[in-house]
């Protein structure tokens, strides 16, 4: 049972050369992040910049027998800061990632299962928030989210993701 105040542990950083388990991530994730396990996440996957979550719609119902636009808003940003995180493993950190600024843009309906998408807003965002890290220490990263149901685009998206200085 998590405590307020206390953090929770790391996951152990990948072998060198070697990808993150998806699985073993998530079961992290909702270990560390409690709502994590009731937002209905049954896959994820990356494709080079973009990370993406398979999601059920079931958990995430409004009184309109839609999507909760409350748990859609929160799955975007859970996404964009897993995608940060994720990108921080693969290049060998554990930093804290929090989000700064995040909007959403509400476009149709959610009525059945999704898939939510997350990547980078500029194409040269990685390589300017590893230039801050190597420079600075800290950094900071536009993410775009989509969300889709179907072939229908129900929600746009947009965060700023800080990392954090060593603590």
């Amino acid at each position: 049972m998590r405590k307020t105040g206390v953090p929770y542990p790391p996951l152990m950083l990948p072998e060198p050369g070697s990808k993150d388990d998806p699985v073993a991530f998530l079961g992290w994730l909702k270990d560390a992040i409690p709502m994590a396990g009731s937002l209905g996440i049954t896959a994820m996957h990356r494709d080079a910049e973009r990370l993406s979550w398979t999601l059920s719609l079931a958990p995430n119902l409004n009184d309109k027998g839609t999507g909760f636009g409350g748990a859609l808003a929160a799955q975007t940003t859970l996404l964009g800061w897993c995608w940060v995180t994720l990108w921080l493993r693969r290049h060998a950190m554990t930093r804290d990632v929090v989000v700064a600024e995040a909007s959403q843009r509400f476009l149709s309906p959610v009525t059945d299962g999704y898939q939510l998408h997350c990547s980078p807003v500029s194409s040269d965002g990685t390589e300017a928030l590893a230039q801050q890290l190597a420079e600075q220490g800290r950094g900071r990263i536009q993410l775009a989210q989509q969300l889709w149901c179907g072939d229908a685009l129900c929600l746009e998206a947009q965060g700023s993701y800080a990392v954090l200085p060593k603590g």
